[in-house]
């Protein structure tokens, strides 16, 4: 289930001055995954959830997130055995505005259809 509660310690003021507040199920949250790391940048939105997902948008100043900092922003949003995925929509259908953002999406309507186990690896 979507959460800010573990990411609280890390809102941050909106850069475009966006309202939110403590508790709020969106706002913008900065951390550094390490001590000596790169600002990471998350803005969680919750307009989606009458379409049945929550999103977080993620983003660093100089590259795209690695996998490690993307389960990092999971585990600081999302329960460990929820199932949160990046879309890779048609071309057709891209949306770039950000050159170093990714996306998370959770899908809360029912459980998101996934490949069995075996089928990713033993």
């Amino acid at each position: 289930m979507f959460s800010t509660h573990r990411a609280e310690k890390y809102r941050s003021p909106h850069p475009l001055g966006l309202s939110h507040q403590k508790g709020d199920l969106f706002g913008w949250f900065e951390f550094r995954s390490s001590p000596n790391g790169p600002i990471i940048r998350v803005q969680a939105v919750e307009a989606y959830a009458e379409y049945g997902f929550e999103h977080v948008s993620v983003s660093l100043a100089n590259r795209c997130p690695t996998w490690d900092e993307m389960c990092k922003v999971k585990d600081l949003f999302w329960d460990e055995e929820d199932t949160v995925v990046q879309f890779h929509p048609p071309k057709s259908e891209y949306v770039n505005q950000m050159k170093y953002c990714l996306h998370l999406w959770r899908y809360t309507l029912g459980e998101f259809p996934r490949p069995k186990k075996i089928e990713v690896g033993l």
